[in-house]
Parts: structure tokens; C-alpha cells; sequence
């Protein structure tokens, strides 16, 4: 169970909501976790019942499968689920990065680049959740760079279900996990949005092969 930070209690259920959210989108979670609202409600030091209001708002993001309040889980992804996702983040995420290269300083480059830094060093010693949460923060960098605060949160609610399939596979897909976004900050250097739109589809199709994998190794078992 991942460990959570103090919480400010002015507005409870929002924030618990938020900090689950959080957990779900950088791979906190891994597919076939289970949740339990009272483990939940001791770590944020509260009741059981912003635990369940944001639990069954989570459920009904599609981003747990919530059979009784006993059996609370992180979802395995099929694979047309997968494929229809990859199929929407590819548009949007392509805006994104395409709108991106249009206005990114130095300074936006300049965070990109760090990001990657650190995520080069995540792989090294082997901490894939520490590379899935910085894999998703570089994601996320390019709306942000793009001025998007809508598409923001529109790819908040795919990530919801995408982050904890790309941490259970973020070792196990080593370099694909990371080489693909070398060419997005190359094109936003160039101010090419072309380039930066190809090169996050790429990093989706061909960088997601190790997702792929894993749902259908996790078929194979089921």
C-alpha cells in the first residue's frame, strides 16, 4: 500500500479523492492490488467515509473494480480496453505535444530534460516505480507546456487507468520505456510540432509494445 502525505482536512473528500488519483495515474498501484477502506482511512488518519465516497468515485472513473466494500481492486486491462485508450491518447496526447512545440522555452526544455535525468537514474538502480511516476510527470509536462489545462484533465482520467498497467511494466520494458522521449524534446527544441506530434505516437505504439506484453501474458494466466 503506498504511503501517504498528511492531509489538509478543509475540503477532506476532495483531497483524499486527489491523493488516490495521484497514486492511480504515477503506478502507485499495480493491476490486482486491493484496496481496503479502513488500511486507507488509518494511513490518511480519517474515517471510512471520505474513504468510500472516493473509493466509489474511482469506481465510477472505471479506475477500480469495486465488487463489495471486502473486495476493492485495481483492474487488469484488457486488451481492447488498452488498444481504445492507445487509440485516444495518441489524438490528444499528439495535441499536446504538437501545441507544445509551438511555445516551449528553455526553461520548459530545460524541466524536460531534468525529468528524463532522473528517470535515466530510475532505471539504472532498478526503482521502476520512481521511473513509472517520472514517465507520467513527463507526459503530463507537454499539456502543461502547451497551455491545456482541459485536455489536462481529460488525459488525468485515462491516466487513471493506464498508470498502474505502466508501472507493473515499466522494468520489465527497460529502454522502450524511456528511449522515445528523447526525439519529443528534440522537436520541441526545434519548435518542429510535426516531428512532436509523430514522435509521442511513436513513443505510444512502439513504446507501449511492453504494455501490450504484459496484458497478454496476464490473459495467458487468467
Amino acid at each position: 500500500m503506498p504511503e501517504f502525505e498528511t492531509l489538509d482536512h478543509s475540503n477532506l473528500n476532495s483531497t483524499i479523492y486527489g491523493a488516490l488519483c495521484d497514486a492511480l495515474i504515477q503506478g502507485r498501484f499495480q493491476p490486482g492490488d486491493r484496496l481496503k477502506i479502513r488500511d486507507l482511512a488509518e494511513q490518511f488518519g480519517t474515517s471510512v467515509t471520505p474513504i468510500r465516497d472516493a473509493i466509489l468515485k474511482l469506481a465510477n472513473d472505471e479506475a477500480i473494480t469495486f465488487r463489495s466494500p471486502r473486495d476493492i481492486r485495481i483492474p487488469a486491462m484488457s486488451e481492447a480496453r488498452y488498444r481504445e485508450i492507445r487509440s485516444i491518447r495518441v489524438r490528444l496526447e499528439g495535441l499536446a505535444a504538437e501545441t507544445a512545440a509551438q511555445v516551449a522555452t528553455s526553461a520548459d526544455i530545460a524541466a524536460l530534460e531534468a525529468i528524463l535525468r532522473e528517470n535515466e537514474a530510475a532505471l539504472a538502480c532498478g526503482d521502476g516505480l520512481k521511473g513509472a511516476e517520472l514517465n507520467q510527470m513527463f507526459h503530463f509536462m507537454l499539456p502543461k507546456i502547451a497551455g491545456l489545462p482541459v485536455l489536462n484533465g481529460i488525459l488525468r482520467r485515462l491516466w487513471l487507468q493506464m498508470g498502474p498497467l505502466i508501472s507493473d511494466a515499466y522494468l520489465p520494458g527497460g529502454r522502450a520505456m524511456i528511449d522515445h522521449h528523447y526525439p519529443i524534446v528534440e522537436a520541441l527544441k526545434r519548435h518542429d510540432p510535426a516531428a512532436a506530434s509523430m514522435a509521442i505516437v511513436d513513443d505510444i505504439l512502439l513504446g507501449g509494445k511492453p504494455l501490450l506484453e504484459r496484458i497478454e501474458k496476464g490473459a495467458r494466466k487468467a
